[in-house]
C-alpha cells in the first residue's frame, strides 16, 4: 500500500538583518497554499533633464532594479482542524500571525517592520512585506469573521537569476559549490541615518561605495529609508 503523499505547506519565517532565521516562535505556516505566485522585476531608468541630451538613447539603467512578489492566501476558522491543534472562533486568531510581518517591531531604538522569508517547497523570496490587504467573511451569529483572505506584497531590492531551493532535505540551496540562492547571502539594513558610504566602509568596501549604490539603485546614497536592504558584495554590472 502506498503511503500518503506529503503535502509542502507555504511558510513565512523571520530573519535578522544577515539573512539568518530567527524567532522561530513567529514563523507560521499558512493554512491552506496559495493558488499563485505571482514576481514582478523593475529596472530602475533615469531620464536626463531638460538640459542633457535628448532623445531614448540618452536613457541610462541607474540601478539593479526591484522585485516584488504578491500573492493571496485564504483562511477559515470554520475548516477541520488538524490533529494537535485547537480550533479558533474568530479567523483573524489565524491571520494575525501574517499580519505580525508587516507590524514594526523594535529593533534597537527604532522600529522596523521584520525581515521575511516566503517559503513553499523550491520556491523562496526574502524581503520586506510593504503591503498587505485582508477581507474578512463569512460572520458567525456573534459577529465574528470566520473567513478571511489576505493579499501580500512582499519585495527586495534587486533582480537575481533564479535559483532553486531543495525542499527535499529541507536544506539551503546553494550547497553544492554553485552561485547562492538569491536572498541567501547577507544584506545589510540601513539603520535611521544611514548611508551608503558608511554601510561601505563598515564592511571594508569604502572604495566601492559609488559602485555598490548604483547597483543596489540608490538615488540618493546620503539618504537610505531605515530598513533599506542593500547588497554591498554586488558593483554596477553585476560583478562580484
Amino acid at each position: 500500500m502506498s503511503s500518503p503523499v506529503r503535502l509542502e505547506k507555504a511558510e513565512l519565517q523571520e530573519l535578522d538583518a544577515e539573512l539568518r532565521e530567527t524567532k522561530r516562535e513567529n514563523w507560521t505556516k499558512l493554512q491552506f497554499n496559495p493558488e499563485s505566485l505571482k514576481v514582478s522585476f523593475a529596472n530602475q531608468i533615469q531620464t536626463p533633464g531638460p538640459g542633457d541630451q535628448s532623445g531614448t538613447q540618452a536613457r541610462q539603467f541607474v540601478g539593479a532594479g526591484t522585485t516584488k512578489l504578491a500573492l493571496t492566501v485564504f483562511f477559515d476558522a470554520s475548516a477541520p482542524v488538524p490533529q494537535g491543534e485547537s480550533p479558533v472562533d474568530d479567523v483573524r486568531k489565524l491571520t494575525q500571525k501574517v499580519a505580525y510581518f508587516i507590524t514594526p517591531q523594535p529593533q534597537g531604538k527604532q522600529l522596523l517592520p521584520p525581515l521575511v522569508r516566503f517559503v513553499w517547497g523550491s520556491f523562496q523570496f526574502d524581503g520586506i512585506m510593504d503591503a498587505l490587504d485582508e477581507n474578512l467573511e463569512f460572520f458567525s451569529p456573534e459577529g465574528k469573521p470566520l473567513r478571511a483572505s489576505m493579499t501580500l506584497s512582499l519585495s527586495q531590492q534587486r533582480i537575481s537569476k533564479f535559483n532553486f531551493r531543495d525542499s527535499g532535505g529541507g536544506g539551503l540551496p546553494g550547497t553544492g559549490g554553485g552561485p547562492a540562492m538569491p536572498g541567501t547571502r547577507p544584506l545589510a539594513e540601513a539603520s535611521a541615518g544611514a548611508t551608503v558610504q558608511g554601510l561601505a566602509a563598515g564592511a571594508g568596501l569604502g572604495g566601492n561605495w559609488q559602485a555598490i549604490a548604483s547597483a543596489n539603485g540608490i538615488e540618493n546614497p546620503r539618504r537610505l529609508p531605515p530598513g533599506q536592504l542593500l547588497d554591498l558584495n554586488l558593483i554596477a554590472g553585476g560583478q562580484e
